[in-house]
């Protein structure tokens, strides 16, 4: 698969495509930062998910619609985690995942990374990232990925965006992930190592 292909995961449930706004504007952004389009795919036209059950709609695009797939959505179970120094880039939703595979191929003991970026935490391989300090959840203010699902918990004002460090981590009570597939998701057993 081509390096420049770009994908939207989007949540389908009983035929209903959640948070859409966000995915397409992020599609529009993608598209005419990295193409120079100035025309829209429009993903609600497009994107015509089962009537019944939960999908992982997965749209691969580029100036086009390359492939519109649905899977049946089985979420990770994720106890254990671990910081790991990376200086991967993944400012847009590229197909092509390979430095993330490669990244927990290196990290089998653990279910999950925690991706470390010029001293600051980021994301998971498969998620934005927040911890709560006793009064407010935070999220890193420079993730790899700007998600659908952080964007609007940052515009509904739930979220506040700072600088992390792996060394603050013991001030935080709780983390939670959150993706368009999990929504927001807080991890009640966890265990980072650093």
């Amino acid at each position: 698969m081509h390096s420049s292909l770009l994908l939207e995961t989007i949540k389908a449930e009983d035929g209903e495509i959640l948070n859409l706004p966000y995915h397409q504007k992020r599609c529009n952004q993608s598209r005419s930062s990295l193409l120079g389009t100035q025309d829209t795919l429009d993903l609600s036209l497009l994107i015509k998910p089962p009537r019944k059950g939960l999908y992982r709609c997965r749209v691969i695009y580029d100036t086009h619609i390359r492939h519109i797939e649905y899977l049946p959505y089985i979420p990770k179970a994720i106890h254990s985690l671990r910081v790991v120094s990376s200086a991967l880039d993944y400012s847009y939703k590229y197909a092509d995942r390979t430095g993330f595979t490669m990244l927990l191929e290196e990290n089998r003991d653990v279910d999950e990374i925690i991706i470390e970026k010029e001293g600051l935490l980021t994301d998971t391989t498969i998620s934005n990232i927040a911890f709560y300090d006793g009064k407010i959840w935070v999220t890193p203010q420079t993730p790899l990925l700007h998600g659908t699902m952080r964007a609007k918990l940052l515009d509904e004002g739930f979220l506040t965006a700072k600088d992390i460090t792996k060394e603050a981590l013991p001030g935080y009570t709780q983390v939670a992930l959150m993706n368009a597939m999990i929504g927001f998701k807080i991890l009640n057993h966890f265990n980072i190592q650093t």
